[in-house]
């Protein structure tokens, strides 16, 4: 599965908690999850989650950091 089209979901908002990051892509046609393991990603959590801000904001999607709830 690959990311959802910019233009139809134009912001994303990353979650992180023990266990995975969450994506979470919205726009005027709703909005889609994605939910990755941090086994899947290697090394430190806050940095990968970081990287993958970083990278969605090159890619064009407006981005932010989102809190996990407690």
């Amino acid at each position: 599965m690959g990311l959802p089209n910019v233009s139809r979901y134009p912001e994303a908002t990353v979650l992180r908690d023990e266990t995975i990051i969450l994506i979470l892509f919205v726009g005027p046609y709703g909005e889609q999850k994605m939910s990755v393991p941090l086994e899947y990603v290697g090394g430190d959590a806050e940095t990968a989650e970081l990287r993958l801000l970083a990278q969605l904001q090159q890619i064009g999607y407006s981005v932010r950091r989102g809190e996990a709830d407690p």
